[in-house]
């Protein structure tokens, strides 16, 4: 037991790659998603590939390969299509704009967000999948433990914090104050699994939220802000997802205005790279 928690503790991607795996499990077990398997894999193997073969012509570990198995998982949760070949281009994507687009040699995007947003907007046939967890209440009590767990490891709670309180408070008033609709509606909107697992796995990631606490609070408010305009005004399906995908670009400006210093990954500082995750 004592080994497993020194594992753990080595690389906070080791908790994110077991609670992503959890849900993944419960999906596909408990909830019946019945996906194509054939479409899991071959997300993991375009994910894996593309880390591989970034990682050989960067020069960087190939530990980073933990970090294309929590993009992986996150594309098996939250994106969706029918088309093969657009699931090899939203995995290729995803990693290979940890590579890519870079300031500083820290990458913009979380890579997850701008693999969806990304292939959605090129190909028009991928779509994000907000409804397959069902909206039961206990979501919030699962996801939200186990994302506390790995946010706490990652010490980005604030960031989760920001975003959540602005984007509820903000729809608790528009749905309550201005439509006088019942409080159910907002229980309904905030019991969904996808916009936990955004709040706590995907806007949270360490590589690619500003360094400064000051910095991730504004842009997290910013983030939360936007995607209750997209969705309560837009209709926008994933509204959150959207929104961090528009205000990534801004986090190179914050690190610039608020310096601190820059996340790692390993607590034994093992590879002298910031990884990335998601």
């Amino acid at each position: 037991m004592k080994s497993i928690a020194q594992f753990l503790n080595a690389d906070a991607r080791h908790y994110q790659l077991s609670f992503l795996a959890i849900f993944f499990g419960t999906g596909l077990i408990y909830l019946g998603w019945g996906l194509e398997i054939s479409k899991l894999l071959l997300i993991f193997f375009s994910c894996l590939l593309t880390q591989f073969l970034g990682a050989k012509i960067s020069g960087q570990s190939l530990q980073s390969l933990k970090s294309a198995g929590i993009s992986a998982f996150s594309l098996c949760l939250m994106f969706r299509s029918d088309m093969l070949w657009v699931i090899v281009l939203v995995s290729i994507l995803s990693i290979a704009s940890k590579f890519i687009i870079r300031i500083n040699k820290k990458h913009v995007f979380n890579p997850t967000n701008f693999g969806i947003c990304a292939t959605i907007l090129l190909t028009n046939e991928a779509w994000i999948s907000p409804g397959q967890w069902g909206s039961k209440g206990v979501w919030w009590f699962v996801i939200g433990i186990l994302g506390f767990i790995v946010l706490t490891k990652a010490k980005r709670l604030d960031t989760a914090l920001a975003f959540l309180l602005s984007f509820t408070g903000l729809m608790a008033y528009r749905i309550l104050v201005f439509q006088h609709w019942p409080v159910d509606f907002l229980g309904h909107l905030f019991t969904s699994g996808s916009l936990l697992l955004f709040t706590f796995f995907m806007i949270t990631d360490p590589a690619s939220t500003p360094s400064h606490r000051i910095a991730r609070i504004i842009w997290a408010v910013g983030i939360g802000a936007l995607a209750f305009y997209l969705q309560a005004y837009l209709w926008i399906n994933g509204a959150p997802i959207w929104a961090l995908f528009l205000l990534s670009p801004l986090t190179p400006l914050l690190d610039f205005l608020f310096r601190a210093e820059r996340w790692t990954w390993t607590s034994t500082n093992l590879s002298h790279q910031v990884s990335s995750t998601n």
